[in-house]
């Protein structure tokens, strides 16, 4: 690490769970961030700051003025640009020495293994049941750590499905009812825009700690949180041996 970086990151190497050590391992690393809405944006920013080496960006939208009363990584100037497009630029903006690889299209399967190989974890911030359903596979398939969040109206949720650990559930242990009908428009339903602003900053704290494998990361526990209240309470997951994906009659 440059002398500038060494300044940039102080206040991680001062911490002793982090150190030189630490920083450089986040230095080299890369992860896939699937949605830049509600809470894409915060997780993005705070990974781009604490220096992940790489961020790969995935979202189809263009920059809507309904989406600036929560998505913070977007201006009133970015109305009507791609998303990728205006959360690279801020990203940039932020941290000028990390990569960004920015993709305008929606999550396929084919997209996640073209780069699923080169990601360290994948946060899901996506906003539908089809696409987490999806990356969720794909993730436990290929072992990487998924950093699954999600916000609604005044309720929060977060969890961390660590498929690197053969005895750990999967988002189909906790959700394997869920259909495309589940889903929830947030045009409809409407979010409180700090809820998603604290989910996504969990889903980037959770990130690191996975990185770094320090801490008690929330693998198999649901974090709820109750935003008229403020309210924090967590669910045990259990691995589903019945579980389609990750049980034992999986195919």
């Amino acid at each position: 690490m440059n002398d500038d970086q060494l300044l940039r990151y102080s206040r991680h190497i001062l911490l002793p769970q982090i150190d030189i050590n630490g920083q450089e391992k986040l230095s080299k690393s890369c992860v896939l961030i699937v949605g830049l809405g509600g809470l894409g944006c915060p997780a993005a920013l705070y990974l781009a700051a604490s220096g992940i080496n790489k961020l790969i960006i995935c979202d189809p939208d263009l920059v809507d003025l309904t989406n600036l009363q929560r998505q913070i990584l977007h201006t009133t100037q970015s109305v009507g640009e791609a998303k990728t497009s205006s959360a690279e630029r801020t990203l940039y903006q932020i941290n000028p020495t990390i990569e960004i690889i920015s993709l305008k299209k929606r999550i396929t399967e084919d997209v996640l293994q073209e780069y699923i190989s080169q990601v360290d974890a994948i946060i899901d911030a996506s906003d539908n049941f089809i696409t987490r359903n999806l990356i969720s596979q794909m993730c436990y398939h290929h072992k990487k750590p998924l950093i699954s969040g999600a916000v609604t109206g005044f309720n929060g949720q977060i969890t961390v499905f660590d498929h690197r650990k053969q005895e750990n559930p999967c988002y189909q242990c906790l959700f394997p009812e869920l259909s495309a009908d589940s889903d929830v428009n947030c045009a409809v339903m409407g979010v409180f825009a700090p809820l998603a602003g604290i989910i996504g900053s969990i889903q980037a704290a959770e990130t690191i700690k996975v990185l770094l494998d320090i801490g008690t990361t929330l693998s198999g526990r649901l974090l709820l949180l109750d935003g008229l209240t403020m309210q924090l309470r967590t669910i045990k997951i259990n691995k589903d041996p019945d579980c389609h994906v990750c049980g034992a009659v999986a195919v």
